[in-house]
């Protein structure tokens, strides 16, 4: 009995280390790319190249996500972890010593490669050591912990005052020092060995076939995520608010998820992932679409703002425990790769469709497209209700 408290204890810990890491994943990108949109738009980059440089960190990211299944299978959690974060602390010491839009690019490459090695093996590890009943809370606590790093990272736009490198020193101090957390603390652990007769290709179609509707919220969020993150200064900047303005709005979209992360976990335990999704998807991409006629009223966008973070701050984890919960367990590895797959192709489009769509002057398209897409995702989700009843009982 006491060794089974023990393990547990242990475990426990090791779930608290899991979540401080992916803390200090949502501050690098919460920070990085306000602050680099903001240095590029002062330096006079279109807001089109501006939106191309950002999606570089999700480029990079979607290059792990091809690879990241061998890689982990090869390295195991604790080594994939360690790696990303040293190629994430490199980058971020870089940055201001070579400010060059091109440097910058392979620099954000780097970042999406690392941040993408901790995403997947973390977020992997919870998944797998969750029960069932638990895995809605489990995951909204991983996911509420990575929007606490989002939320607090733009914040870093404040310490530009002191100059212009002080927000990549801090971050690479904190990176720095969950790194040795991770090397000290985290066991070297690797995932089961799938069976042999199992191909990749063919445990990708099982996983579409069974879960595609689960897998599509990672692309939505993905979207919303670095396109609000790279587009909002630039069209905040051009609908006439301030910097302190801008980095004051930002986090309130991570605050709404923080703040609505847990209770929407806990009700998709109870009524199911799939209405909770619907749900969600109505009121965050009307909350969205609703943001251009604020203008510039600050109370009225960070309303707003919290409201649509609130609602889609959990899609990504949402999704992610509904797979869970369709999936054998063996097919929770090709899952998780399949969802940063379409989280990394929604972060792409995100920057370089809002950031078009202001080049050409329709600067309010940036939150109507985006909301949109939530919307539709839950009227397609409320077409396929009776289709998919058998996968999700409770609907």
């Amino acid at each position: 009995m006491s060794q089974s408290n023990s393990m547990n204890r242990s475990s426990s810990f090791h779930y608290v280390i899991l979540l401080i890491v992916i803390v200090a994943a949502g501050v690098s990108q919460g920070l990085l790319l306000p602050v680099l949109s903001i240095f590029l738009e002062k330096m006079g980059v279109s807001s089109a190249m501006n939106g191309l440089n950002a999606a570089a960190l999700y480029v990079g990211s979607f290059a792990m996500t091809l690879v990241a299944e061998r890689t982990l299978g090869a390295l195991g959690f604790k080594k994939l972890v360690s790696i990303g974060l040293v190629m994430v602390l490199v980058s971020v010491i870089l940055f201001p010593i070579f400010p060059s839009v091109k440097f910058w690019f392979v620099l954000r490459l780097l970042v999406g490669i690392g941040d993408s090695a901790v995403h997947y093996a973390a977020q992997l590890w919870v998944l797998l050591v969750t029960p069932e009943e638990n895995r809605g809370r489990n995951i909204s606590i991983y996911g509420m912990s990575y929007g606490l790093g989002f939320s607090l990272g733009p914040l870093g736009i404040q310490l530009l005052q002191f100059g212009n490198s002080v927000p990549f020193i801090a971050l690479a101090v904190l990176v720095l020092l969950v790194l040795l957390i991770v090397l000290l603390k985290l066991p070297d652990l690797r995932p089961e060995k799938l069976k042999g007769e199992e191909r990749p290709a063919k445990r990708f179609r099982r996983s579409y076939a069974l879960a595609w509707y689960a897998l599509i919220p990672a692309l939505l969020y993905g979207y919303m995520e670095s396109g609000i993150n790279s587009n909002f200064p630039v069209y905040g900047l051009r609908a006439g608010l301030s910097e302190q303005q801008i980095a004051f709005l930002l986090p309130f979209i991570g605050i709404g998820g923080l703040v609505l992360q847990l209770p929407l976990g806990m009700l998709s335990d109870r009524f199911g992932r799939k209405r909770i999704l619907i749900i969600s998807g109505v009121i965050g991409g009307l909350a969205f679409t609703m943001v251009p006629m604020a203008g510039t009223s600050t109370a009225l966008i960070m309303i707003l703002l919290m409201l649509a973070g609130g609602m889609i701050g959990s899609f990504f984890s949402l999704g992610l425990a509904y797979a869970a919960d369709i999936l054998p367990k063996l097919l929770l590895p090709a899952a998780n790769v399949i969802a940063s797959f379409h989280f990394n192709i929604g972060s792409i489009a995100g920057p370089n469709i809002g950031g078009t769509l202001m080049q050409y002057g329709w600067n309010s398209g940036v939150f109507v497209v985006l909301g949109s897409g939530f919307i539709i995702f839950s009227f397609i989700g409320i077409a396929t209700r009776k289709k998919s009843s058998t996968a999700d009982g409770r609907l």
